[in-house]
């Protein structure tokens, strides 16, 4: 009769375990939302055009159709879902327009990515376009280690990276094939 009594009493125990078990499902997902911080701009604009002066003279004209602002976050960046489109003025007032599909300005490094059939057009017929190009807002200096077409009055060429000031007057490039014009 003893052994009747211990086969009840294991049966009890093992539903028992198999009901805690399965009624207490894995959470894991719930509890790894609860420590998640939701990552939302601190600012948002649409259709913005802003100008940057200096002393009373316009540096930079940005236009683009949206903006948004991360600036409570640890790296704070500006990003620009939609795309810019930006003139840029030198000490002489020639212009340099850049426009890209998608660009995030990072505030701390005071850089620029520009991603996106990216294109710069000099006042003087320069063009140069390629996929992703940075630039250095500090130094006024554009590079890239993408492949790229540059296209110029003396001709057109193409190559795998380059870096070049932000009006056209020094340029460097790495990887260059195409026909120019020489003056000698």
């Amino acid at each position: 009769m003893t052994l009747l009594k211990k086969y009840p009493i294991l049966q009890v125990v093992t539903v028992f375990a198999v009901t805690l078990f399965f009624g207490c499902e894995s959470n894991f997902k719930e509890v790894q939302k609860s420590n998640f911080t939701e990552f939302v701009p601190s600012g948002e604009a649409e259709n913005i055009n802003l100008k940057y002066t200096d002393s009373g003279r316009i540096q930079v004209v940005l236009m683009s159709p949206k903006m948004l602002e991360y600036a409570s976050v640890d790296f704070p960046f500006t990003e620009f879902p939609k795309g810019i489109d930006v003139t840029l003025y030198d000490k002489n007032g020639k212009k340099t327009y850049v426009k890209s599909d998608y660009a995030t300005s990072y505030k701390l490094t005071n850089l620029i990515d520009l991603k996106g059939n990216v294109k710069i057009t000099s006042q003087d017929g320069q063009i140069l376009e390629t996929q992703q190009l940075y630039f250095d807002q500090k130094n006024e200096w554009f590079f890239t280690e993408k492949s790229f077409k540059f296209t110029d009055p003396k001709g057109v060429s193409s190559g795998q990276g380059i870096d070049f000031s932000k009006d056209f007057k020094i340029i460097n490039s790495q990887r260059i094939a195409g026909e120019l014009e020489s003056n000698e």
